[in-house]
């Protein structure tokens, strides 16, 4: 391809662009209330690299103050633990899927105190290091662009793969359970059917016995 024309322009735009929009990951900041606990939460996949830094950006109140920090995975195991800290980092492999929670809180407790702290959780793709790449594989800009793509390309296919497994799993959930409900109504429809056919014939039965039929 010649990207000296018009299209190779255009080409080199949409493929960075594409990059950049699905890639880039941002901090967010989070306030950090007194008297009560912050927390962030994230669905991930098993297999998943995981990536996470933080730091106190301000404190409001007359001193600084130092925050701790939990992880834990969606079974409860505790993946980092971080005390009296004023900032931190965990990096971790996931082993099961489900939410990943991350919490903050202060170590001290006092009124009208808070912490803005600055939360950089990154996940699967975006957790590598592209620059030191092109630098060890001496590639090119648009090379780059693409190896971002693909990788981008198999991280939402394994989603949909993902998602459509476990929508193949809640439609048998669902079949099964309408089996069982449908079973219950038929059990409850013989049921009312035989009652009714007791009834008929006790009243038949009291009756014939006073003589009344």
């Amino acid at each position: 391809m010649n990207f000296r024309d018009g299209n190779g322009i255009i080409f080199l735009f949409l493929l960075t662009t594409l990059s950049q929009v699905f890639l880039k990951a941002e901090a967010v900041w989070l306030r950090i209330p007194s008297s009560d606990t912050k927390c962030v939460s994230e669905k991930i996949q098993t297999n998943v690299v995981v990536l996470g830094t933080y730091f106190i950006v301000r404190y409001e109140g007359p001193q600084p103050y130092t925050i701790s920090a939990n992880l834990t995975s969606p079974s409860g195991n505790n993946l980092h633990q971080n005390e009296n800290a004023t900032n931190g980092k965990f990096a971790f492999t996931t082993e099961e899927s489900g939410i990943y929670v991350a919490c903050f809180w202060m170590c001290t407790k006092q009124e009208e105190v808070g912490r803005i702290v600055s939360l950089d959780w990154k996940t699967g793709i975006s957790t590598k290091d592209w620059d030191s790449v092109a630098k060890k594989e001496k590639i090119q800009r648009v090379e780059l662009e693409i190896m971002k793509l693909e990788e981008l390309v198999g991280g939402i296919q394994s989603y949909l793969i993902y998602f459509k497994d476990k929508e193949a799993k809640m439609r048998e959930d669902s079949e099964r359970t309408h089996a069982r409900v449908s079973w219950f109504n038929i059990m409850s429809l013989g049921l009312c059917v035989l009652v009714s056919a007791l009834q008929l014939w006790y009243m038949e039965h009291f009756f014939r016995k006073k003589k009344l039929i």
